[in-house]
């Protein structure tokens, strides 16, 4: 005899049912939350066609029941659009909490060094991304320092160090002399590539256009190829411009693919560089100090006095507080022969007060003392 239905106890499975589908519901979204990040490091779009739709018609095969295929596909079509949504909100969610906020909707007037398709250019779009921004180019980092002083645009983008040539001193020397901020900073991975004219042969490229930095990171294939005069430019992306603009064949330019696409150029040799784990680090800057609640990085600048232990003293004030010192660069005081200011990166929050401390110790043993920004590191 076939057992009575009991309603209760068949919502009370369906309870249960449902508990395991939110539980994996969860579990879902945070990796959806990995997938945003991985999208964000590599430039990628929220949207994936055609990862969506091997995932729609993998639901025929999900079900023992085919009947329930179609009703399983359009609870993962709705599963996908809620889930680009979370990338979508927690990418701008990280431009909120490394830029300061904006009005809704606001439009944010950002500067860069160089052209599209330089490096800067992608560091810009790959900080601000999701966010309403209006593009403003430069031709010097100095530029691009002034406008951010004077109001013409609210961030700038500056490349400040390399993983394979170092620091760029003239950027930390602009950032202190125009009293900019910072707000923030991200890294951009960098995969040189020389570039052509379509149709040039690397046996008769004689002539090639880049930033110093660009060669500096290529030293190994030039040295193969002796005959290639390096030519110092603007940045590779305006080398790559150049390239595209003269249009002989025997010019290059040592820039990154999304400058060979721009530009129309063929790439000759691809991944150049002698560091294939080659990062450029990019700081934001603004013309204010700006709270940024889960700030995890200081950059401090310092001088001391001419005197022996003065610097030993100074940084014992990070050690001693429990402050990892991530990076220090010197730069010469100008009219005081052998007298330098110090950057420093340490890492912490203004409002710790273990850094309090530290900095009113670093205060105290040093002739000038300034913090440039408290805020959140990138991540490579």
């Amino acid at each position: 005899m076939m057992k009575e239905l009991n309603l209760a106890e068949i919502r009370e499975r369906i309870d249960l049912i449902d508990s395991e589908i939110a539980k994996l519901f969860e579990e879902r979204m945070n990796a959806v939350h990995e997938v945003a990040e991985y999208k964000k490091t590599k430039q990628l779009p929220v949207r994936d066609k055609a990862r969506e739709e091997i995932v729609l018609n993998n639901c025929k095969k999900r079900v023992q029941n085919s009947a329930y295929a179609d009703g399983l596909r359009k609870i993962m079509a709705q599963i996908i659009d809620i889930s680009c949504r979370q990338e979508e909100e927690y990418l701008q969610s990280e431009v909120s909490s490394k830029a300061a906020a904006q009005p809704h909707g606001a439009k944010i007037f950002v500067g860069y060094q160089g052209v599209p398709g330089a490096y800067s250019h992608l560091a810009l779009h790959k900080y601000f991304a999701g966010a309403n921004i209006e593009e403003h180019n430069y031709t010097l980092f100095e530029d691009v320092a002034q406008a951010v002083k004077e109001g013409e645009v609210t961030y700038g983008l500056l490349p400040i160090e390399n993983s394979s040539t170092g620091g760029i001193t003239e950027v930390y020397d602009l950032v202190r002399r125009y009293d900019c901020h910072i707000v923030g900073e991200i890294c951009v991975k960098i995969e040189h590539n020389l570039l052509a004219y379509p149709g040039t042969s690397l046996d008769k490229v004689t002539e090639v256009y880049s930033h110093p930095q660009g060669f500096a990171q290529c030293r190994p294939f030039f040295k193969q190829y002796p005959k290639m005069m390096q030519i110092p430019y603007f940045n590779t992306a305006k080398g790559a411009e150049l390239v595209s603009i003269k249009k002989t064949d025997y010019m290059a330019a040592v820039a990154g693919r999304q400058a060979a696409e721009l530009y129309g150029l063929e790439i000759l040799a691809s991944n150049i560089n002698a560091n294939t784990y080659n990062y450029t680090r990019f700081f934001v800057i603004a013309s204010e100090m700006q709270e940024i609640p889960n700030a995890d990085k200081i950059t401090l600048v310092v001088s001391l006095k001419h005197e022996p232990g003065s610097l030993y003293h100074m940084l014992g004030s990070f050690y001693h507080n429990g402050l990892n010192m991530l990076n220090i660069e010197s730069r010469p005081i100008e009219g005081k022969p052998w007298e330098y200011f110090f950057h420093i990166d340490v890492s912490g929050n203004l409002h710790d007060a273990n850094v309090k401390k530290a900095i009113a110790e670093v205060e105290n043993s040093s002739t000038y003392c300034k913090v440039l920004g408290n805020y959140v590191g990138d991540k490579i």
